[in-house]
């Protein structure tokens, strides 16, 4: 039995110009397997800790440069890697803040990925086919690159396995309709090609999986007719073989695509007995292809669904969906005909005859009754019930904090989790209808219990600004990892505050909110953030520990962005000339300092590495000349 868990969101996605295109290139885990390494379609690499959906850094190109492949993590040097412009190879650590000082190196050829292992060294693969270990090619970047393909050839996927401490690079092409396998061995380098079968009607394959079991790569590959095939190559098989081999394979699933044929879709196996497909019609829904489901090959059943490209790593399924992705955590159980039925009962858990529900998005982000069969429900985990809800319903606004207050006093920390989402949205949306009522001191509650994020109830950040409830306000900046930058914009619009400036945020998804302040707004704002530069630089100045205030990069960060996006209009304001002005000569003030700064560095990292002498008594003057 496979289960989809509650998803949230991870980030906002910067939109594309055509909506076929991904805004996303790829997602790697790093040495953490709670960070999420996510390369967008442009300029950025932002690194993120998915348990609370927080940006931990975010690094990015230059205007007019590209990011061309996605951001790997080399697990043994503990270094970022990522190709910019298809042939400049840039190095990185997390505690590098500018990408542009990074290590890059050019060279010789178009790259086509960097990939990365655990267990693995590093490897390259160029578009025309070749691959070369990263050390040895940075090595000598400008090295002669080989063309392994043919004319017209073309790379269409590519991955890497470990297995039994032998190295392997996959890569699928495409020719003239026909389609093929290379496996590139490493140490000792063997490159190994196979035909893939063709489909009657000449499709192509939408996507390509691969994974390691039993001794064998398992290629899983799904044609726009619903077929989902396997095909299997030994890693201790026959190596040296000349020539262009035949890949046998077989039908492992076919999938109902309705009319017509599927045009973009992928499928990822999560196990030996189970497919994650996206892009596909769900069997019993009228229209709509945006759904995830779950597939058993082993009883070609339906084992759970929801919603194109999709990457899987450690029980979690990352979704890319309109201007959001989001992170679905999975559980795959034992394949047996029982479970495949929905047949198989757990204690205490009630379960329906029908297994198979059909959860739109906003049900299982925001918890949104579905039509349809009943949904598996764990009566043992859920602190609200029918007698709870109704005082939230109908009750005034001092009952309502009363029951609050009761409910969370007395719900432990599984519980609040399961309740506090589902508490937000109900208080919310009786707000919503009902104009006279507003129960801010409940609402307060639940934000301070930090079990609720934006994700769970994005309506409850504008309409606390609707009501100018400035502490709730606050108190959401305060605690919410996931709150979208339009959403920091409007808190931009209505109060300025040491919360807005520490909100986490994405440079590429903030700018273009930024561009909807007017002039005043903008120059009121700059004139804050000098303000506050100026204050919290003065040496005189010690910031109160217990106030939550912005830290020097921060407010330089805020201001750089407002000039980006408001840069003509400031120019041409006359209202604009004399901060600009202020803020001019104040930035030519500061690379003065970091300048003479700069020429005394050399000597103050030789003072370091004197040995003090050992003729000093207990009183003594000693000079030491700087040149």
């Amino acid at each position: 039995m496979a289960t989809l868990f509650e998803g949230f969101t991870l980030c906002g996605l910067v939109q594309t110009s055509s909506a076929s295109d991904s805004a996303i290139q790829g997602i790697e885990l790093d040495g953490d397997s709670d960070h999420a390494v996510v390369t967008d379609s442009t300029r950025a690499v932002t690194l993120y800790k998915v348990s609370d959906q927080k940006p931990l850094g975010s690094w990015t190109v230059k205007q007019g440069q590209l990011l061309t492949c996605p951001a790997v993590f080399n697990f043994q040097t503990k270094e970022y890697v990522v190709v910019s412009d298809n042939k400049v190879i840039r190095v990185w650590k997390e505690e590098d803040l500018n990408l542009d000082k990074a290590f890059k190196a050019t060279v010789s050829a178009d790259v086509w990925r960097v990939h990365s292992a655990p267990g693995g060294e590093l490897v390259v693969l160029f578009q025309r086919g070749a691959v070369r270990l990263l050390d040895s090619l940075l090595s000598a970047p400008q090295q002669p690159i080989e063309g392994i393909l043919s004319e017209k050839e073309v790379i269409r996927w590519s991955t890497n396995i470990v297995a039994e401490k032998q190295h392997f690079v996959l890569f699928t092409t495409e020719q003239r309709g026909e389609h093929f396998l290379y496996v590139q061995r490493l140490n000792p380098n063997t490159l190994q090609k196979y035909r893939l079968e063709r489909e009657d009607s000449g499709a192509s394959p939408l996507s390509f999986s691969a994974s390691l079991r039993d001794k064998h790569i398992n290629l899983l590959y799904l044609y726009p007719n619903g077929c989902v095939y396997q095909s299997v190559v030994a890693v201790r098989g026959p190596v040296g073989l000349e020539g262009v081999q035949a890949l046998p394979r077989s039908l492992r699933l076919r999938l109902p695509v309705g009319e017509g044929e599927l045009g973009a879709a992928s499928a990822v196996a999560l196990d030996e007995a189970h497919v994650a497909v996206v892009g596909m019609p769900h069997p019993s829904a009228r229209t709509g292809k945006d759904f995830l489901c779950i597939w058993n090959t082993n009883f070609q059943t339906l084992q759970a669904e929801i919603l194109r490209i999709v990457w899987c790593y450690l029980g979690k399924l990352f979704v890319p969906h309109g201007k959001a992705l989001s992170v679905i955590p999975y559980e795959c159980q034992k394949s047996s005909l029982a479970s495949a039925l929905g047949k198989l009962r757990h204690p205490g858990i009630a379960v329906s005859k029908s297994s198979v529900a059909i959860p739109s998005w906003n049900t299982l982000l925001h918890g949104d009754q579905p039509q349809g069969p009943t949904k598996i429900v764990d009566t043992r985990k859920s602190v609200l019930t029918v007698v709870h809800l109704q005082p939230l319903q109908t009750g005034p606004v001092e009952e309502v904090r009363r029951e609050v207050e009761a409910l969370v006093s007395r719900g432990d920390a599984q519980d609040l989790q399961l309740s506090v989402g589902r508490l937000a949205c109900q208080l919310v949306a009786r707000s919503q209808v009902e104009t006279a009522f507003y129960a801010p001191g409940a609402l307060a509650r639940l934000v301070q219990t930090q079990c609720l994020c934006h994700s769970m109830c994005p309506d409850l950040l504008l309409l606390a600004l609707e009501h100018k409830d400035y502490f709730l306000c606050q108190l959401c900046l305060q605690l919410f990892p996931d709150i979208p930058e339009v959403v920091t914009c409007a808190c931009l619009k209505t109060f300025i505050g040491n919360e807005v400036l520490q909100t986490p945020y994405s440079d590429n998804l903030l700018v273009p909110h930024l561009k909807d302040l007017n002039a005043p707004q903008v120059i009121l704002f700059l004139q804050y953030l000098q303000f506050i530069y100026l204050k919290y630089s003065q040496d005189v100045y010690t910031q109160t520990p217990v106030l939550r205030s912005p830290t020097m990069t921060q407010i330089i960060d805020w201001v750089c962005l407002l000039l980006d996006a408001h840069f003509t209009v400031l120019v041409m304001a006359p209202d604009a000339k004399g901060l600009l002005s202020n803020l001019q000569s104040f930035v030519k003030s500061q690379v003065k300092l970091f300048s003479e700064l700069g020429k005394i560095e050399g000597s103050l990292q030789e003072l370091h590495k004197m040995k003090p002498s050992k003729d000093i008594s207990q009183y003594s003057i000693e000079v030491i000349e700087l040149f």
